[in-house]
């Protein structure tokens, strides 16, 4: 018993040390990547919108107008929206059958507004000195 009485105050003198609390699991928090930046050059011909046809067609199931070698669709609200997908199949199966539609292409008067809202005035064409007979 000696032994016993010996070691008590040892045990008593030393703290009692709790174990650490569990740690939680780390969140993992998912962003979305920022969008890249278009740059804006000043003076740069290349923009995101490319304005409003100068005349379109009826393909039987809306209007289709060119600008360049891209065609474009009059949406709701009367904005020219790039022609893709279906669409634009549907326009190619059409001029098959249709290949002077751009003989009869209607003088675009009416739907001057692009994609973003802007009003484009519609150009006048003013002839050159070679569309006179100046003898």
């Amino acid at each position: 018993m000696a032994s016993s009485v010996v070691w008590a105050p040892i045990l008593a003198a030393q703290p009692i040390i709790p174990p650490p609390p569990p740690q939680p699991a780390p969140r993992v928090i998912l962003q979305t990547p920022a969008p890249v930046p278009v740059p804006v050059v000043p003076g740069s011909s290349v923009t995101l919108n490319t304005g409003v046809p100068d005349s379109y067609a009826w393909d039987g199931s809306e209007y289709v107008g060119f600008i360049g070698d891209k065609f474009y669709y009059l949406a709701p609200g009367n904005v020219w929206l790039p022609l893709r997908g279906q669409r634009l199949n549907h326009f190619h199966d059409w001029i098959k059958d249709h290949h002077d539609w751009r003989a009869h292409a209607i003088r675009n008067e009416r739907f001057r507004r692009d994609a973003q809202g802007k009003e484009h005035p519609l150009k006048v064409h003013e002839p050159d000195h070679h569309d006179h007979d100046e003898h």
